[in-house]
């Protein structure tokens, strides 16, 4: 490492090098990165390579979450909300597995669900020396972020080509580190086994975030390969022995998103700017889903995944917001601001190197308040036609230009290709979908930024944004794919003359967004340069003992099954099939919109079950979005459960963990081993879970 930053760094370390001890059980550690020394202090165990190279092996993302494989013919265990959009993808009217469940009796009555992906983390590679090199050895007065992008860009594509892997860029420590991680790839996931919604979502709105709970959110799907099951290198075997409350156990999974290396200005801007938006915006689409799903059972199903995502966000922005205004909370994360801070003020050379980047920080998010309402707004307004149709204006602009001087969307080659296709192939969902989510994009517009704003002006035309979307949907060819391919291969002039009415507002929007997307790209260059530097800084006073912000990466956990204090006792760290039938039997059937109401095959088949069984617990992982799914694991490797959720006090984890309450909420696989075999008569998945 021959910068500035390196050799301040080298020289630094051993000078200031010390130790800021994680709190609890916090931590979203990378594999490369963990804290062996802390769990062999604390836990007197430490995974050795075999251990670790096993769970993360048999660790897989999917869309919106994790999973795991768990038998030798590429069982792949999951959430049954991960998975909900997938399962609602294959049901229809005389087959609602949402409703209803599915169990395929064979192999053969696997459903496969099109589009569906899942990858596992094959290597991992820091390529962080590389890319400070290209940047530095960069003529004065180049723009360095572009460069760095650029870089990077390359290197990916060069491991995509190199590896035949799927190869993706991944920002550590607020870019203070740059990897590249190599994933496989596999295309042809089944569906397996699913309960029903009313089971998997017991206690609906209402629990969710809550404990204790009682929910069987799992599903299973297999993964096929070249048309048979995939034998994965890995998969974790079923426990024969459960955990118990206090032992030490570890989530492998994929957390989304937490911003608790942001600085004090950056968390203050998501208080009053970020989060509440997302509130705003998550209420309307949880008011629209609701008035559709109450026309009837086959609306319902029409939008369950979309109200089942809109109620979530809604109640985590709702909670993170809460959390943000947390006096005691925040007060932890000013103090470890302030400390930072007067550390690098102590050396002359991080002072000149980050001490102004705190300020630099604030400076840029004061511009970016001049234009946040418009940037979150100024936009396609949740159609997939006036998507299609943006793409169609700025294509043949774009790759008019050198690739460096394209929007981001448009340099890179597979990019391009997928856009292609997309303009080319793509069907469009029905028109009645397209005109509801258009109406919500357009009735957030009118009341984000009012009726004379020129975008809304344009949108609307003087109609209301029901009539509004109606009309332009009525009229639009966008859906079809040959009028959308015939206007791509005229080029530019017949994009132009089109009077298509998605194309006309394409061409409105087009210029307004290209001047929000460079003010937001001038801010943005200024704070990831500047979180770049605090990084560094913070490595030069601590070194690596903190973990990085999350990135729906592959990352370990642990923790111990727990309690937790709440209105005036202790919560059971486990719940049962008892319970289960007892909170069913308190509220009845009907209650709530039949919140608790159980399915038939759960009411008939009761007898069944053993009511000491154990169904869900709780315990100390930190966790967040993105780690539903993740496989909870024992010392031996072996699966002990399945996490699902988080309870309320977890969600403000965003920004900080609390150990006092942030709890993670699983499905014991006790619980998932009783339900199949004794409720839905699976005895071959049992067979082939409890195998080796």
């Amino acid at each position: 490492m021959t910068s500035h930053a390196g050799r301040l760094l080298l020289s630094l370390l051993t000078v200031l090098f010390a130790s800021q001890e994680v709190r609890g059980d916090e931590g979203m550690w990378t594999f490369d990165n963990l804290p062996l020394g802390i769990l062999k202090t604390r836990y007197n165990f430490a995974p050795d390579q075999a251990w670790l190279d096993h769970v993360r092996m048999a660790s897989v993302r999917v869309p919106h979450g994790s999973a795991s494989f768990v038998s030798k013919d590429g069982l792949l265990l999951t959430n049954h909300h991960v998975a909900h959009g997938a399962i609602q993808q294959v049901s229809g009217e005389k087959n609602d597995y949402l409703k209803n469940g599915f169990v395929a009796a064979s192999r053969a009555d696997e459903i496969k669900i099109p589009g569906y992906t899942a990858q596992y983390l094959v290597s991992t590679e820091n390529i962080t020396g590389l890319v400070e090199k290209a940047v530095m050895a960069a003529p004065s007065g180049t723009r360095k972020d572009l460069l760095r992008a650029e870089t990077i860009a390359r290197l990916v594509a060069e491991e995509n080509k190199k590896s035949g892997l799927h190869c993706e860029s991944v920002a550590l420590y607020q870019g203070g580190e740059e990897w590249i991680y190599r994933y496989k790839l596999l295309n042809d996931v089944r569906l397996v086994m699913a309960p029903e919604f009313g089971v998997a979502a017991f206690g609906g709105d209402w629990d969710n975030f809550t404990y204790p709970r009682h929910d069987l959110d799992m599903t299973l799907f297999r993964v096929y390969e070249n048309g048979k099951p995939f034998h994965p290198p890995h998969h974790l075997t079923w426990a024969e022995k459960g955990a118990s409350f206090g032992d030490l156990i570890f989530m492998v999974g994929h957390p989304g998103n937490t911003n608790r290396l942001d600085t004090l200005a950056q968390m203050k801007f998501a208080l009053e700017e970020v989060v509440p938006f997302r509130l705003r915006n998550q209420g309307r689409m949880k008011k629209a889903y609701r008035r559709h799903a109450s026309q009837g059972p086959a609306q319902a199903m029409e939008v369950s995944q979309q109200l089942m995502s809109a109620e979530n966000f809604f109640k985590v922005f709702e909670r993170e917001w809460a959390g943000l205004k947390d006096t005691e909370a925040m007060g932890r994360v000013a103090e470890a601001e302030q400390e930072l801070r007067a550390r690098v003020a102590e050396n002359s050379e991080l002072k000149a190197y980050a001490g102004d980047s705190w300020n630099k920080i604030e400076e840029a998010l004061q511009l970016r308040r001049t234009f946040i309402k418009e940037l979150f707004t100024v936009n396609t307004r949740g159609s997939v036609l006036f998507e299609l149709a943006l793409h169609l204006v700025r294509l043949p602009e774009e790759l008019a230009k050198s690739p460096h001087e394209r929007l981001g969307e448009y340099r890179d080659e597979k990019t391009l290709q997928a856009t292609r296709t997309r303009l080319e192939k793509e069907q469009a969902r029905r028109p009645e979908e397209e005109v509801r989510e258009f109406t919500i994009g357009l009735e957030e517009a009118l009341e984000e930024l009012g009726a004379k704003h020129p975008f809304v002006e344009a949108l609307l035309e003087g109609k209301s944004p029901a009539d509004a979307a109606k009309d332009v949907v009525a009229r639009t060819r966008m859906h079809e794919a040959s009028f959308r391919k015939e206007l791509l291969e005229k080029g530019t002039k017949a994009i132009q003359e089109s009077k298509d009415p998605f194309i006309l507002l394409a061409r409105t929007l087009d210029p307004m967004n290209r001047t929000l997307r460079k003010a937001q790209e001038g801010v943005r260059a200024v704070i990831s340069e500047h979180a770049a530097r605090i990084a560094k800084a913070r490595f030069a006073v601590y070194g690596k003992s903190k973990f990085p912000d999350a990135t729906f990466t592959l990352r370990l956990s642990f923790g111990t099954v727990s309690t937790c204090r709440a209105m005036g006792t202790l919560l059971q760290p486990f719940t049962t099939f008892g319970g289960l039938f007892d909170r069913a039997d308190a509220w009845g059937p009907e209650a709530e919109n039949k919140s608790w109401a159980l399915p038939q095959r759960w009411r008939e088949r009761r007898h069944r079950l053993d009511p000491s069984t154990p169904f869900n617990f709780l315990s100390t992982h930190d966790s967040i979005g993105g780690n539903s799914g993740s496989p909870i694991v024992n010392r031996k490797g072996e699966l002990v459960g399945l996490v699902f959720d988080g309870n309320i006090d977890s969600i403000p984890g965003r920004y900080y963990y609390d150990e006092r309450v942030n709890r993670s909420i699983s499905v014991d696989a006790r619980g998932i081993l009783e339900a199949l075999e004794k409720v839905y008569d699976a005895s071959h998945l049992v067979t082939e879970l409890r195998r080796d």
